[in-house]
């Protein structure tokens, strides 16, 4: 279903949907706007184009607390559900330039704000964040394609300690079905940990652990 999440009567429709067709909604991962172009590359905060500011923290963070303000009643209802909030490294800041940062970095406060909340009606929120991630916009910015993907290393030798789309997805998948679940919200977990926690692989039965191969850096 096409969908501008920046729209709340879409957004609204959307859940509308979702609750009339299948009566539940179990699962809310929300990466929109992850790799939108206006967050510009990794400088400083007096060298940032700020133009796009406004316009970015709608695209990409406001679009988030509209997304899980129409899922979480469906959830509610039936005192159950896991909302995932992608976000941007592991730790309790962003990266990239101050917007980047402000972005990253606030859609890991909220998914703790919305585990508070959440947890009395047995609904489950956390943050999690990719490793070195193989995107089809890192596949195009290396010019390889997913068959050929190792070639990127020719660019950046630590490529190959890169993950598909599909490592996360397994691992959130893994959270989703655990039945202690709700030990973990308000978490902020990595692709890394939910592998080896749920034994969960890549694309070719690969494991990536972009945590452990940081430290060797």
């Amino acid at each position: 279903v096409r969908v501008d999440h920046t729209r709340v009567a879409e957004v609204e429709a959307l859940f509308a949907r979702v609750q009339r067709e299948q009566g539940r909604l179990d699962v809310l991962a929300d990466g929109v706007a992850g790799e939108d172009p206006m967050f510009g590359g990794w400088t400083s905060f007096w060298q940032t184009d700020v133009e796009p500011a406004a316009q970015l923290i709608e695209r990409a963070l406001v679009s988030h607390l509209i997304t899980a303000r129409y899922a979480a009643p469906l959830m509610i209802a039936k005192r159950s559900g896991l909302i995932v909030e992608v976000t941007e490294g592991d730790l309790l800041f962003g990266g990239g330039n101050v917007l980047s940062d402000v972005v990253k970095t606030a859609l890991k406060g909220m998914a703790m704000r919305m585990a508070e909340e959440l947890r009395a009606h047995k609904v489950t929120a956390v943050a999690v964040t990719p490793g070195y991630l193989r995107s089809e916009k890192m596949l195009e910015h290396f010019g390889v394609t997913e068959e050929r993907w190792q070639e990127g290393a020719t660019k950046d030798p630590n490529f190959l300690e890169s993950e598909t789309p599909l490592f996360l997805g397994r691992g959130v998948a893994a959270l989703a079905m655990d039945p202690k679940k709700l030990a973990r919200s308000g978490n902020l977990i990595s692709s890394w940990e939910l592998a080896r926690d749920y034994g969960v692989t890549d694309a070719g039965g690969a494991r990536p652990d972009w945590g452990r191969h940081w430290r060797t850096i």
